[in-house]
């Protein structure tokens, strides 16, 4: 039989006390005292539970506390056969050690005041030394301890990607796991990353910066200052501060590579943000329109411009080196993420580099691709989730993924001019699992909600 809770007997105690009174029986139950009572106990059952969080398997304190105990005993111990060297003692020690009360009384008395003593010592002692390093997190000091032991302990979760929908799923992942690789497309040469690309000679920083931001341990004031876009000044309007600090730390390091450790360092990222490649890659795509033949366009940015139907996009130089980090990561994945993002100009340049391919057929993680939510003016236009995964296996071959996440709810909002949802239609395929849920953030219109795909992805595995 189940055990009924304390808490529980009270709420059946005020219910009965509740109801006797309304039919004016002989009890006279004041239910607003017991009411007083039930809240009070609760509060202490919480704050209980709050102490007892300390003693959370997995949370590597018990093995020490245990220790500490040891060493203070031995130390009592030792203290107590050099103050019996000393013998006879002064009188008011008589006092000092209760020696008029029983034996048995006396050790209970003292080893309660001295186990109370080393908790509230111990507990002080931590706020005060971590307090430097819990920055802006909130919450009990063991809660955030347990919370970092696990995410630290959670699965290796790859995601490959770019731009602002890359970003929003390692903001809802990380709350999961430490154990994030973000993979970045270098193939962007608009705005502020693709002048400092032509200028500098450079890998574009901006979809890095944007990983960095997302991953960073708390949305504290350098990360907004990451992410603040100067508006005017001559030389620097467009950019942002996160690009021109990336850019300066290459110069720092010497690589571009190092300026993203060190940048993430910074922020206390939880993960890593690689490239795909090292290499200066430019896409490529071959665009259709009406019955005229396919006209190749080159720039990432110049390919949504073009206004036409995408026939296939392709890399130059085609067969780029792979960062060996990135290939070993997907290799050593839990699990492959690929997307949200724009499906021609931030997942495909990833998916194009060969080595990076190859690693993702032979990894035995589960992969799984995010449709967008959204269709994307001159890419994916009237684009349903069944075109969009056509568009993968018409450049990666058949079953690329063995999941699908696809959205479907609307909202009823206004979208703008030539943006449409996602239809969630979809024809099954062998191998290919796939959920359809309401993932759509009602906070920003129609992008992805972080926390509910972050869910999604964390029940899958």
């Amino acid at each position: 039989m189940r055990r009924t809770t304390l808490g529980e007997l009270l709420r059946g105690t005020f219910y009965l006390a509740h109801k006797a009174t309304f039919f004016k029986t002989k009890y006279d139950f004041d239910t607003l005292a017991i009411l007083s009572i039930i809240k009070s106990m609760e509060g202490s059952n919480k704050q209980t539970q709050r102490y007892l969080r300390w003693l959370k398997l997995g949370i590597g304190l018990k093995r020490w506390l245990l220790l500490l105990g040891i060493g203070v005993g031995l130390l009592s111990l030792g203290g107590a056969f050099g103050i019996r060297s000393f013998y006879p003692l002064p009188r008011f020690f008589y006092y000092l050690t209760l020696q008029f009360l029983p034996s048995f009384l006396r050790a209970v008395i003292l080893i309660g005041l001295g186990t109370g003593c080393i908790i509230i010592g111990f507990l002080g002692l931590n706020r005060t030394l971590l307090k430097p390093f819990i920055g802006q997190q909130q919450g009990p000091l063991s809660e955030i301890l347990y919370q970092h032991l696990n995410r630290e302990k959670g699965p290796r979760i790859v995601v490959l990607g770019g731009g602002h929908g890359q970003a929003a799923i390692l903001r809802g992942l990380k709350a999961y796991t430490s154990n994030i690789t973000a993979i970045v497309t270098v193939a962007d040469d608009g705005g502020s990353s693709g002048r400092l690309r032509r200028d500098l000679g450079l890998l574009p920083p901006g979809d890095f910066r944007n990983c960095i931001a997302a991953l960073s341990n708390d949305e504290s004031l350098v990360t907004h200052l990451f992410q603040y876009r100067f508006s005017s000044g001559a030389g620097l309007e467009g950019h942002s501060f996160g690009n021109l600090f990336i850019t300066a730390m290459a110069g720092v390091t010497g690589s571009f590579e190092t300026a993203l450790k060190e940048s993430s360092q910074v922020l206390a990222v939880r993960g890593r943000v690689l490239p795909c490649t090292l290499q200066a890659v430019n896409l490529a795509a071959d665009i259709k329109r009406g019955q005229a033949p396919p006209v190749r366009i080159y720039g990432e940015s110049k390919i949504p411009e073009a206004r036409g139907h995408i026939v296939r996009v392709m890399l130059d130089p085609s067969d780029p080196p792979a960062y060996p980090e990135a290939v070993q990561a997907i290799l050593n994945a839990d699990m492959v993420v690929a997307g949200p993002g724009s499906l021609y100009t931030s997942i495909l340049p990833n998916l194009l580099v060969p080595e990076i391919i190859q690693a993702l057929r032979v990894a035995k993680a589960p992969k799984v691709y995010i449709c967008n939510v959204a269709t994307q003016v001159g890419e994916t236009d009237n684009y349903t989730a069944e075109d969009h995964l056509k568009a993968l296996e018409q450049h990666l071959g058949l079953n690329p993924f063995s999941a699908m996440i696809i959205n479907n709810h609307e909202l009823p909002i206004k979208l703008p001019e030539g943006v449409e949802w996602v239809k969630p239609m979809i024809n099954e395929r062998p191998g290919l699992k796939i959920i359809q849920d309401n993932i759509v953030d009602a906070r920003h219109l129609w992008r992805h909600n972080s926390e509910k795909v972050a869910a999604i992805i964390q029940t899958l595995l």
